[in-house]
């Protein structure tokens, strides 16, 4: 199951990215999964909702976009800034 391990590099990204100091503020990570990526979305989605769910992230949510290709990338991440909403 490389979903898990695919799962696991996106935490590291989203860790790398934002530090660790604000790793809890993370309230979603946004991937581009293409259809010939070869991955098992529901697979991918149990294990990112597993890694997001326990600390250090408590509850970041896993949002996936199907795309043609074989893409696969982190498009963005979803950090509570404590600004009120723009």
């Amino acid at each position: 199951m490389h979903e898990m391990s695919i799962a696991l590099e996106v935490c590291r990204i989203a860790e790398e990215q934002v530090g660790t100091d604000t790793l809890p503020a993370v309230r979603a990570v946004g991937l581009e999964v293409g259809e010939q990526a070869g991955i098992e979305i529901g697979s991918l989605v149990f294990c990112l909702e597993t890694l997001l769910g326990a600390p250090p992230f408590t509850g970041a949510a896993p949002v996936i976009e199907r795309c043609p290709g074989d893409v696969l990338r982190v498009s963005y991440l979803e950090v509570e800034d404590g600004r009120p909403d723009d």
